[in-house]
Parts: structure tokens; sequence; C-alpha cells
């Protein structure tokens, strides 16, 4: 779980901005692009259905890589 520590911001008694130290602000930048990334990669997968796939391993040996 990513522990974060908000400076909360007040303006007119209401609560306006949450400030966040830099690091915690890229670690949550990281973790909505690797949830983003996750979102695409299941909607690829949906729309792909039941396509037969190959696996990368045979991918490798029919270009002669390691």
């Amino acid at each position: 779980m990513l522990k974060l520590h908000p400076e909360i911001l007040i303006k007119d008694g209401k609560k306006q901005f949450a400030v966040l130290p830099y690091e915690e602000y890229m670690a949550v930048q990281e973790r909505l692009a690797d949830a983003e990334d996750l979102l695409e990669l299941r909607k690829a997968k949906r729309s792909e259905g039941k396509k037969r796939s190959i696996p990368l391993a045979a991918v490798k040996r029919a270009l002669g890589l390691r």
C-alpha cells in the first residue's frame, strides 16, 4: 500500500488542495500509469477474443533469437 503524507490547504474554511512530497507524487503517477496500462491490456485481450496466439518462445525460435 502506498503511504501518502499530504498537506491539506484550506481556503475560506474549506479543504481546497492536497500537496504531496514530490517523491510521493511521482509514485502516484507511476501507479496510475500502471493501472492504465493494465486496463488497456485487458481491453486488448477482450477484443482479441479466442484468436490463436503464438508463444514468445516460438517467435524467438522462428526469428533465430535467444
